[in-house]
């Protein structure tokens, strides 16, 4: 099975005061397709600055981010944003819908810049929407929607494009437990269904019975307990 995201001996490193400063330190991760790894850690040990790097964000010191077998380091600043657009599902912690937008909306503006044909397009955001249980929602905006229903709209979204590679980070932060594992839940059902390759950055270990592998970021390292 091959792996959509692979991150190569990763170095990342910065000035503090004169002093080089690593937070990232030959870091490796391969993630299959299908796969969603949990990566945990202590505030300050790197999750940011790693998944800037691996969702073609943020540049390595050194070292190499691969998509789909595509090395994403050397391009320019249009190509990454390309790159994103088509190859990369990013889910945050407090959903960042477009308020004036409804849900359906919110989808098609993701395959309106990504040139997405209108009716392939609408075919492919209700279904996903329905996918989400979404369905009857079509047409709401997002301040009538919970906590929970907004982190399954922006789920949809990222999964819009088709992407290979989804990244989420903390996505259940601002839910309870049990809106929180239905999110969740649902992301691992759709990395399966789909075969992504899928990263969650996650302080809750509630969820974590639902990932396939759970790594911690120590030292700059990926390392299993």
């Amino acid at each position: 099975m091959r792996s959509r995201l692979e991150l190569q001996e990763i170095t990342r490193t910065f000035q503090d005061g004169g002093i080089e400063r690593k937070i990232l330190d030959k870091l490796n991760l391969q993630v299959a397709e299908g796969e969603l790894v949990a990566i945990m850690g202590p505030s300050g040990s790197g999750k940011s600055t790693f998944l800037s790097i691996a969702g073609a964000l943020l540049a390595p010191t050194s070292g190499d981010v691969l998509l789909d077998g595509e090395s994403i380091i050397g391009k320019d600043k249009h190509e990454l944003s390309e790159l994103r657009l088509r190859k990369i599902g990013f889910i945050f912690q407090n959903a960042n819908l477009i308020p004036y937008l409804k849900l359906e909306e919110q989808l098609m503006l993701i395959a309106k810049l990504s040139g997405m044909e209108k009716a392939k397009a609408a075919e492919r955001a209700k279904e996903l929407l329905d996918k989400m249980g979404l369905s009857h929602r079509l047409r709401a905006y997002p301040e009538k929607l919970s906590g929970g229903e907004r982190q399954r709209v922006a789920i949809a979204r990222a999964l819009m494009n088709d992407p290979a590679v989804l990244f989420a980070d903390e996505p259940t932060a601002s839910l309870d437990a049990a809106r929180g594992l239905d999110v969740v839940n649902m992301i691992a059902k759709q990395v399966k269904h789909r075969q992504k390759s899928a990263v969650i950055v996650t302080h809750d270990d509630r969820v974590l019975p639902l990932c396939d592998r759970v790594l911690f970021l120590e030292e700059g390292k990926l390392i299993h307990k």
